[in-house]
């Protein structure tokens, strides 16, 4: 009888250091997802941007910056944003056939009209400022002239960076590992959980299946 209430503590003991392992698993695999979203939140609020950082997905920046470097943004006030500055902007809405992804280039010009500063663009690669094939007609303003980019659509004011060290993103975007990732780390968490539940299940039922086993053991000589 002592035997078998020593057998069912080691049980117990063993089943509680399985879920241990299992909870610490779940925390550890979600730390890893969960933390790159928090340290990003963070660098938004101390960098006053919706965007803190990104990465050059061209080499129009080059030699400043290369395709694959990771630039770190600022939130600036348009008014001290100056000539020589590079920014990060959304071209969308003002271009025409503007990119998806943010662009990054030098301001060379910049005005202040209707209660807004307005800028020109030029990657350090491009021999011509952004936009500069647009022939604007002669009554043509920064409202109607696609080579103004208006305060509103910058994102940021790159304040440092990292070389190659997005090339990892784009590796993983642009190939569609990050997405298989995620499915992967959350299969794998199921899994765990279901494994666990299974070989629970499995020793209900062996013990329901041999009560005078587990309790009335038979004596050897």
């Amino acid at each position: 009888m002592e035997g078998n209430i020593q057998n069912s503590q080691a049980e117990r003991s063993e089943r509680k250091n399985k879920i241990k392992k299992i909870v610490i698993t779940i925390l550890l695999i979600s730390s890893a997802i969960i933390a790159p979203f928090l340290i990003y939140y963070l660098l938004q609020l101390t960098l006053n941007t919706s965007s803190p950082m990104v990465v050059v997905i061209s080499g129009s920046m080059e030699p400043t910056y290369s395709r694959g470097d990771l630039l770190f943004l600022s939130g600036e006030n348009p008014n001290d944003i100056g000539l020589g500055d590079v920014i990060v902007f959304d071209a969308r809405g003002v271009w025409l056939n503007p990119p998806q992804e943010p662009v990054v280039h030098r301001v060379i010009n910049k005005t202040f009209y209707k209660g807004l500063w307005w800028f020109q663009t030029k990657g350090d690669a491009n021999l011509f400022p952004d936009q500069w094939g647009y022939e604007p007609s002669a009554d043509a303003t920064p409202l109607t002239d696609p080579r103004w980019l208006p305060q509103t659509n910058i994102i940021g004011t790159v304040v440092g960076h990292i070389p190659y060290i997005g090339w990892i993103k784009l590796f993983l975007t642009e190939n569609f590992i990050y997405p298989l990732l995620i499915i992967i780390l959350c299969v794998l968490i199921i899994s765990l959980v279901y494994d666990y539940i299974k070989k629970e299940e499995e020793a209900t039922i062996t013990e329901r299946k041999d009560p005078e086993e587990n309790f009335f053991p038979t004596n050897e000589s």
